[in-house]
């Protein structure tokens, strides 16, 4: 039965000139090869002025085998023969070897080859296959098949620590570079290419001719690839190697980000980042550091920035958005002034991370985020900032892929499930595992707290360190900065918004009620409310009966619980107290229906109000699998089944 042997390819990190002359240096003998006896050049010839030399050896190789096998075979050596076919011109060199002893009974093949990288021609790559026949062999032959293609496999292992091993002597010599053959050169010497300690002029990091990727300029800006990312990214570079003026060609790490973002797949990264540069074109983001003018009302309440830097060198960004008036700024703004927001500090993001590659001296090609949520409530689940939330997360995983490197959530409230269970659906798989949650309000000092990602003197005063910060708090947004309201008023009637067809609208007659019945069948799903009071006072509350109940008929002045089988703490209870909601005020709230049966959302006018009242709700509901399995880390930081705030 023949025995099959093939390595994967190995890349050196060398030109091949320099790999040949390490190469020379295993002969005859070798510390790393200890059953390689001894070597004899019994052929050596020289063709094309220089550029092609023919070698052939008679190695003597040790027998690695038990004292029996040994004694059976009746030999402690056997030789090979090994034959070297090395061209210059073309940077190849081909080794075949076969065994010489037992001939008759074992034929044993090995080709192995050291040629350029056809994308990096500073590199090397080297490959081998061997095949293992034993036809007769003293009647070990199943025993002598396993033993050789093990030890040959060992053997093989050893091959690029040889080579390395004699790369550094080389270095340790002087010699770190060898000339490539050239048609005028007059070397006609039998021996291995002659080494020089003659150091070439320096060469940029890039070299655009050629698409060389200088190693240390990887380990400088990319940090440790494997050879297969390394050989992908070069070929990536190659399909946008013909930049313009106008839309220059992307830098190298602009590359790896994308390529990362899908999995080394270059056809899949090159998609993605032509629609990105088509995008970027579109809405001249390359022109967004420069032209940017941040608005008056964004100055003074937007409470996020930048802020030093995390223990691994990575730019960092605070964003306090538990006292961040979403509504108030969207309404002052605009979506897409908020959008171009996000794209000017993600634009600031790839500048700050290069400053900091030169800064610390090594690759930071992503940024830390510090997400305060401290005075978060259901406020901020109004949903047409959850909206706009979604449309700036969908577009900065398009177009700024693998740029976040950590996120840091501290001081999370008890309402934060239910905005990660919207919003995390949303976010890249690879990108939500980098998120970290500190659900305790002292997030310094706690076991595992941000003092391991953070150094303590540069931690914020408000989260209990030492470090001033010109981060403010934000606050709300006076109305009279508002551009559009939620409602206009047209010919003296009021007319709303619905954002969409997603609101719906009601109008309430003093005394009248507005009952929305809920049927779940979900134990542990989350009812979440959303709703703005137009004009006039209103009272809202929240019931559960496990009876059956049917909408009321036509009197809009009596509850569906105002029938003789219902009675309030027996046969329903109210589980959100009363609260009264004045004009121009919007209520987020949640409940988690923790069993089945009948949920109602009840809104009244009070009897003593002067005049109707109107709103605008919206209602969804949040399913148990959804809600549960987004934060299973935060579970025992949420007691309390009502997460309702105004």
């Amino acid at each position: 039965m023949v025995q099959k042997y093939e390595s994967p390819v190995r890349i050196y990190k060398y030109p091949f000139e320099l790999v040949v002359a390490a190469y020379e240096r295993r002969f005859p003998t070798c510390p790393q090869m200890p059953i390689v006896l001894d070597c004899e050049i019994i052929e050596d010839n020289v063709f094309d002025n220089g550029a092609r030399r023919d070698t052939k050896r008679r190695c003597k190789i040790a027998v690695e085998a038990p004292y029996l096998i040994k004694k059976i075979i009746g030999v402690d050596v056997v030789y090979f023969i090994q034959q070297n076919f090395l061209d210059m011109k073309t940077r190849t060199l081909n080794i075949e070897a076969t065994n010489e002893s037992f001939a008759t009974r074992v034929e044993i093949f090995e080709k192995c080859r050291y040629y350029a990288h056809p994308e990096n021609p500073d590199w090397t790559c080297f490959d081998q296959t061997a095949t293992l026949d034993i036809k007769n062999f003293f009647g070990i032959e199943h025993s002598m098949e396993k033993m050789g293609m093990k030890q040959y496999t060992q053997t093989t292992l050893k091959g690029k620590e040889i080579i390395e091993f004699f790369v550094n002597e080389l270095k340790q010599e002087g010699i770190t570079h060898v000339d490539r053959w050239v048609d005028d050169a007059t070397v006609t010497s039998t021996t291995a290419g002659t080494a020089t300690n003659t150091t070439p002029p320096e060469k940029p990091p890039l070299c655009r001719d050629n698409s060389i990727l200088d190693a240390d300029y990887i380990a400088k800006y990319l940090g440790q690839l494997t050879p297969l990312q390394e050989s992908k990214l070069v070929q990536l570079r190659k399909r946008f190697e013909h930049g313009t003026s106008e839309h220059p060609e992307p830098d190298y790490q602009t590359l790896l980000r994308f390529l990362r973002a899908r999995d080394f797949s270059i056809d899949k990264a090159t998609g993605m980042l032509q629609e990105s540069l088509q995008w970027r074109k579109e809405q001249r983001i390359d022109s967004i550091l420069g032209e940017y003018k941040t608005p008056a009302v964004v100055e003074k309440y937007f409470p996020g920035g930048w802020h030093h830097h995390d223990k691994d060198g990575r730019p960092l960004y605070i964003l306090r958005l538990g006292t961040m008036d979403v509504k108030g700024l969207l309404k002052s703004v605009g979506e897409d002034e908020l959008l171009k927001l996000t794209l000017h500090i993600c634009e600031e993001g790839l500048r700050l991370m290069k400053e900091a590659t030169k800064l610390f001296g090594k690759p930071v090609w992503n940024w830390c985020l510090l997400v305060d949520l401290d005075g978060l409530s259901m406020r901020h689940l109004w949903r047409p900032g959850v909206k706009a939330l979604l449309r700036i997360i969908e577009t900065v995983e398009k177009n700024y892929p693998e740029t976040m490197g950590r996120v840091l959530i501290v001081r999370a409230p008890r309402v934060f499930p239910v905005l990660w269970t919207i919003v995390s659906t949303f976010i890249d798989e690879n990108t939500r595992s980098k998120f970290l949650f500190f659900g305790g309000p002292d997030c310094m000092h706690a076991e595992d707290g941000i003092e391991q990602y953070i150094d303590t003197d540069k931690i914020p005063s408000f989260l209990g360190g030492s470090c001033n910060t010109l981060i403010h708090e934000g606050g709300l947004v006076p109305k009279h900065l508002y551009k559009s309201e939620s409602i206009e008023e047209t010919n003296g009637a009021i007319q709303a918004h619905d954002h969409h067809g997603l609101y719906k609208a009601v109008d309430l007659k003093p005394g009248q009620l507005f009952e929305l019945l809920i049927r779940n069948t979900d134990p542990k799903s989350v009812l979440t409310w959303d709703f703005e009071v137009l004009k006039n006072d209103t009272l809202f509350a929240v019931f559960h009966t496990e009876k059956e109940i049917e909408q009321s008929g036509n009197d809009d002045f009596s509850s569906v619980f105002d029938g003789p089988d219902f009675k309030e703490g027996t046969s329903y209870k109210k589980i959100e107290q009363s609260v009264k909601c004045r004009p121009k005020e919007g209520v987020q709230g949640s409940h988690e229906m923790a069993s089945t049966g009948t949920y109602v959302l009840q809104w009244m006018c009070p009897p003593s109000c002067d005049g109707p009242a109107q709103l605008m709700y919206f209602h969804e509901i949040l399913s148990s699998a959804n809600y549960k399995g987004s934060m299973t880390s935060l579970q025992s930081g949420f007691s309390s089944n009502s997460l309702q705030s105004r």
